[in-house]
């Protein structure tokens, strides 16, 4: 080992994992090398040595995935990485989320973490090692993190709980969990599921956090050992002077206004209530630094205003808006809103609005993927938006941020249990979810609007699924969970909760705690009001529409499919690839066959298309006694005339069998190029090449080419 290089490492089921610091990146404020199995990644921290003036902590994530961690060079014409993958970016929130809240209040110096993945095997997914490395470096940093914290995805395969499964072992498992948390309480969840019951699901999480306490123990002790002295930094409160005075003079105003139940009267009312605040103390003339007063009163004034909200929710149980703590705004929904489309849905909860739009396309249509995991295409695509007029904001439309793509995963992840597979339906699948207005949790809205929009388009998904987002306030010892909660409720609350599903089970689940952590009986309650939530909503989706349509709009293209011999691949191209442009001219469709034999005609016409099928099908089939086909004739000979049946195979109908008359020559009857009409009398294998024996049963047309 290097002089200076410290390693540690944590067994975690049957999986080891190692941390390095010393050896890579020792100008950074701290760097660990995670390695699990060949998959290793690279994490730095790095900590301004000045403070900012801001009121926020300005945490930058970036995940640098290049592709000769998995012994690839990029595709397309420019041979090196470009903007951040989306998966890239959804393993940056991934590392963002736990390790956000755990900071001093008011630390303002820029920090940044860099996870920079050098390997990969294909077998250990990188992203819970670079949350755990993200921890460690901070933990060995001069930075005051409230950490560490610790990261794992569980698996269940076999009725048993699998700590850091491989893709494998996901694959097989019905539930993909990954969970990060304290030694102390969970602080962040992620999970994909087919339909898993809370109970299996608070099963794996208590799993998940056995694992993640022996991992923050080993970091914590490792840190002690290599790590360097912590920065002295004291929390950067409000002025309690300030504070009390607001309170004794407006916090009566502050409550009224907090409490008008429209979400714009409301925002207006405090904004009010703030000016008034601002002008009953105006900074003194002559003031060093007027700014500076003016800006620790609009803080205490912020202060007191989330202490009133929180107050009034956790101890006199009344929210906002007005509503019980289990209470689900109105809810309406609608389908085939827009007329043109493959699908539209659209749902409408209180003042959150989405419309989700759903396009039918080809196989070639399917996202094609350049990246480190083992996935390389898909077929089913969710794409979330927020425009800025959903919340009456002002403001430039540019591509999709971390946010959007975070919301859109988060609703595909809810919604592809319930996808039809691809021999049952062949099409490709893009939806896109408009968020036209926003109050509180849009992405559980997009769930919601896109089973509407995939019913809308006659989808044959297995049931309908539906989300809801559940928020917590607790103030001591008094908490309260709060079903689907508002922006504000959000803003100010605790918690993140966010639940998808059908009847049946949990498909998705994201979580986020702004504290330090929940029990287990918190989320046992969440959990079991989401439920509750879910199947009410769903209620009202069946009520709008009760089960996909039957029959696909008539502006959805049509895929037909039909599984064939993959020996038989050869006879569907033709040579060079002349028999299936052919057919696609003559039918006006497109063709994709797979290497196992599966063809899929997509045409816009159904009746082509199924004359398409119909040809594919007598193409690939077996020519058997007593076939009746259509050919042409390919040549004549003193004996006889021979008629191709299909591409590559033809067949010889004696002189004797052209009619029932004696025949002194072929061409009597038949010409090359005619159109002939014959029945299969005999198939005989010779040297690998069929020999058929044909009767001539009539003549449908004139040489090929000539007039009818």
């Amino acid at each position: 080992m290097a002089s200076g290089v410290s390693r540690t490492e944590v067994t975690l089921g049957d999986k080891s994992i190692t941390f390095e610091t010393g050896r890579l990146a020792r100008q950074a404020s701290g760097a660990v090398v995670v390695r699990s199995g060949d998959t290793m990644v690279l994490v730095t921290a790095v900590v301004a040595a000045t403070e900012r003036n801001v009121d926020f902590f300005p945490l930058t994530v970036d995940v640098e995935a290049g592709m000769y961690a998995a012994g690839k060079i990029p595709g397309g014409f420019i041979k090196r990485e470009g903007r951040a993958s989306d998966q890239a970016i959804l393993n940056a929130r991934l590392i963002d989320r736990p390790i956000r809240p755990l900071w001093p209040k008011g630390f303002n110096r820029e920090t940044h973490i860099v996870a920079t993945v050098l390997s990969v095997d294909k077998k250990n997914p990188y992203d819970v090692l670079a949350v755990a490395g993200a921890s460690a470096a901070l933990s060995l940093s001069e930075a005051p993190f409230l950490g560490p914290v610790g990261a794992v995805r569980v698996a269940k395969v076999d009725d048993g709980w699998i700590i850091n499964p491989t893709y494998e072992e996901i694959d097989q498992s019905p539930v993909n969990l990954v969970v990060a948390g304290t030694a102390e309480a969970i602080g962040m969840v992620e999970a994909g599921c087919e339909e898993v019951g809370e109970a299996d699901m608070l099963e794996g999480l208590q799993v998940a956090h056995e694992a993640i306490r022996k991992q923050v123990e080993v970091i914590r002790a490792w840190a002690t050992e290599a790590g360097v002295p912590k920065m002295e930094f004291a929390e950067k409160l409000p002025d309690s002077l300030l504070v009390d005075k607001i309170k004794a003079r407006f916090g009566a105003a502050i409550e009224q206004a907090s409490n008008v139940l429209d979400k714009h009267e409301r925002a207006k009312a405090v904004a009010a209530v703030k000016q008034e605040v601002l002008s009953a103390w105006p900074p003194a003339e002559g003031a060093e630094d007027p700014a500076a007063e003016i800006a620790a009163l609009v803080k205490a004034f912020d202060a007191v205003e989330k202490e009133t909200v929180r107050r009034v929710i956790a101890v006199d149980k009344k929210r906002p808006d007005g509503r019980g703590v289990d209470e689900i705004r109105p809810i309406e929904c609608d389908v085939r809103v827009a007329p043109r489309t493959h699908g539209s849905g659209l749902f409408t909860r209180g003042q959150t609005q989405v419309l989700t739009l759903l396009t039918l396309g080809a196989a070639r249509d399917e996202q094609r993927i350049d990246g480190l995991d083992i996935e390389e295409s898909k077929r089913f695509m969710h794409h979330y938006k927020f425009p800025p007029f959903s919340v009456g904001e002002a403001g430039f439309m540019r591509g999709p941020g971390r946010r959007e793509i975070g919301h859109g995963a988060l609703a595909e992840r809810a919604l592809f249990p319930v996808i039809p597979g691809e021999e049952d339906f062949p099409y490709t699948i893009r939806l896109v979810s408009e968020t036209l207005e926003s109050n509180g949790s849009s992405s559980m809205a997009s769930v919601c609007a896109s089973t509407l929009a995939l019913m809308d388009a006659g989808v044959p998904i297995a049931r309908p699924v539906a989300g809801i987002a559940m928020g917590l306030i607790k103030e001591g010892d008094d908490y309260v969970v709060l079903t689907d909660i508002a922006g504000v409720e959000d803003h100010l609350g605790d918690m993140d909760f966010k639940v998808a599903g059908t009847e049946r089970g949990i498909t998705a689940l994201q979580m986020d705690i702004k504290i330090q952590g929940v029990t287990f009986e918190i989320m046992r309650d969440a959990l079991e009001r989401a439920r509750k939530a879910r199947l009410f909503i769903l209620d009202k989706i069946k009520d709008a529409i009760s089960a996909p349509r039957p029959q696909l709009s008539d502006f959805a293209p049509r895929i037909g499919t039909i599984r064939i011999d993959p020996d038989k691949i050869g006879a569907v191209i033709g040579k060079g690839g002349e028999t299936i442009r052919g057919m696609e001219t003559e039918f006006d469709c497109t063709i994709d066959v797979d290497e196992d034999g599966l063809v899929k005609v997509f045409a816009t016409d159904g009746r082509l298309g199924d004359a398409c099928l119909e040809r594919i099908r007598m193409l690939t089939r077996d020519t058997q006694v007593g076939d009746v086909v259509e050919g042409r004739v390919a040549s004549t000979t003193s004996f006889g005339a021979f008629v191709t049946l299909k591409p590559g195979t033809d067949g010889l109908i004696h002189i004797s069998r052209l009619s029932d008359r004696r025949v002194a020559n072929v061409e009597e009857v038949v010409h090359r190029g005619d159109l002939v009409r014959v029945e299969v009398l005999d198939v005989q294998q010779q040297g690998g090449k069929e020999k058929i024996s044909l009767r001539l049963l009539n003549n449908l047309s004139t040489r090929e080419g000539s007039a009818d």
